[in-house]
């Protein structure tokens, strides 16, 4: 690959899961930074906007789907977004792909499974 790297923006209001996330994404080529809730990661994207975003659901100050609407109604299309939650209500799978993530991850994940939602998700 030639260029910059990938960046991918991990918010997760837990540091082990942003680190496990880290590790594996940067062994695919993503330049990684973090924030540990919403309003932290829609302030780094307004600094400057990541190539995709790893994002979790429930977090203090700003959910991951307020982020999510805000950075839509901001940045429109992109960047791409895949959730990563706990919550596996259809509900919440329906409510974050029309709000524009374009795929959903659920916790505990691996290497295998995140490495198989970016490149479903185009992301590699």
């Amino acid at each position: 690959m030639t260029g910059a790297p990938r960046t991918c923006l991990v918010v997760d209001d837990s540091r082990v899961v942003r680190t496990i996330a880290r590790r594996i994404l940067e062994a695919q080529g993503f330049a990684v930074t973090e924030a540990a809730d919403g309003q932290q990661a829609l302030d780094a994207c307004r600094a400057r906007l990541p190539d995709c975003v790893l994002l979790d659901w429930n977090m203090p100050v700003m959910t991951g789907i307020e982020f999510l609407k805000r950075l839509r109604a901001e940045f429109g299309e992109r960047p791409p977004v895949v959730f990563c939650t706990t919550e596996n209500d259809f509900d919440f799978i329906e409510q974050a792909l029309a709000q524009g993530a374009q795929e959903y991850i659920m916790k505990p994940f691996d290497a295998a499974l995140l490495v198989d939602k970016f490149t479903q998700a185009g992301l590699l």
